[in-house]
């Protein structure tokens, strides 16, 4: 299992990094095949910021790529999450 985190101009509290780890795990944990999961943590927004997550899982054959907005990272990474575990249900099919 490998999991590559990128904060983009800040950097991310031990906190955050546990709670990406924790998440992205459950991905690994339904698909064997996962190589690698790319985690990039950024914000956007003119007037009032948004925090984004965008996920890229690395599998054989085809990559999943997610990316999500909240108004915390801690939302955006489960919401990220959330939608690839959708979209790899749906792959399966």
């Amino acid at each position: 299992m490998n999991i590559n985190i990128q904060s983009v101009h800040f950097k991310a509290s031990d906190k955050l990094h546990n709670h990406v780890f924790d998440k992205v795990q459950k991905l690994f944990d339904h698909n064997e095949k996962i190589i690698r999961a790319d985690v990039t943590l950024f914000e956007e927004g003119n007037g009032q910021p948004t925090q984004f997550c965008e996920i890229k899982l690395v599998i054989p054959g085809i990559d999943h790529i997610a990316k999500k907005g909240a108004a915390t990272y801690e939302q955006a990474v489960s919401d990220t999450v959330d939608t690839l575990q959708k979209i790899m249900r749906r792959k399966k099919k």
